[in-house]
């Protein structure tokens, strides 16, 4: 019996398919003698999305029950650089390859795929430098444009926004209860926000602090 793989598809968007990668892979696994015991697929973001299929496979890693994963390209598997070569570390520990149909092959077991692993790692520290070298230098940009940055003391954007609505629903007697399901906003927010702004509510009464239902 050949070795068992799993088969992983990815596209970015909803109007895209995976039938295309579905089929190369398969014709490739079929190709190369390998078992295939699952395809799993998914659609979104290689960064934002939550990966639920992947880390179906990367399940059956762990308990052993697959020897290799197919993927077009590499991309379809990492997010990126670093998460690449963190989960094929963790796929090493389980004598599990990455099998790209381009040609790229992460066998941690061999020397060519331990040289590729020690590359990449090269890359990802570089990745990583670059991006924290762009962040800082973006901050001192701002800051030497006079631009204050983070949230300032005192500052509550979400509560300011909506002090006028609550003002306006504490004037006509809701309770703060109602006014925070109403609003989406808690019914400390709500009080604190009363508190900052007392003097613009006269019709707004202390035990309204308590909260009805």
């Amino acid at each position: 019996m050949g070795q068992r793989a799993a088969i992983y598809c990815r596209v970015s968007t909803a109007d895209q398919s995976c039938e295309r990668q579905e089929r190369d892979l398969t014709s490739f696994a079929e190709r190369a003698g390998y078992a295939v015991v699952g395809i799993f697929k998914e659609t979104g973001s290689g960064v934002r999305l939550d990966r639920v299929e992947r880390k179906k496979i990367l399940a059956l890693a762990q308990r052993r029950e697959i020897d290799a994963i197919l993927v077009t390209e590499l991309s379809r598997w990492g997010r990126s650089t670093i998460d690449l070569l963190n989960t094929l570390r963790e796929l090493e520990s389980r004598r599990v390859s990455v099998i790209a149909m381009n040609g790229m092959t992460f066998d941690l077991s061999t020397p060519h795929g331990r040289m590729m692993a020690t590359f990449l790692s090269g890359i990802a520290e570089f990745e990583h430098d670059l991006i924290s070298e762009r962040v800082k230098s973006g901050l001192a940009a701002a800051k030497a444009r006079g631009k204050i940055l983070g949230r300032q003391m005192g500052q509550r954007p979400k509560s300011d926004r909506m002090a006028p609505r609550v003002l306006a629903l504490v004037a006509e007697g809701r309770s703060y209860r109602r006014i925070g399901r109403e609003l989406g906003l808690s019914k400390n927010t709500v009080t604190e926000i009363v508190k900052r702004h007392r003097g613009r509510i006269p019709s707004c009464e202390p035990q309204n602090v308590a909260g009805g239902s």
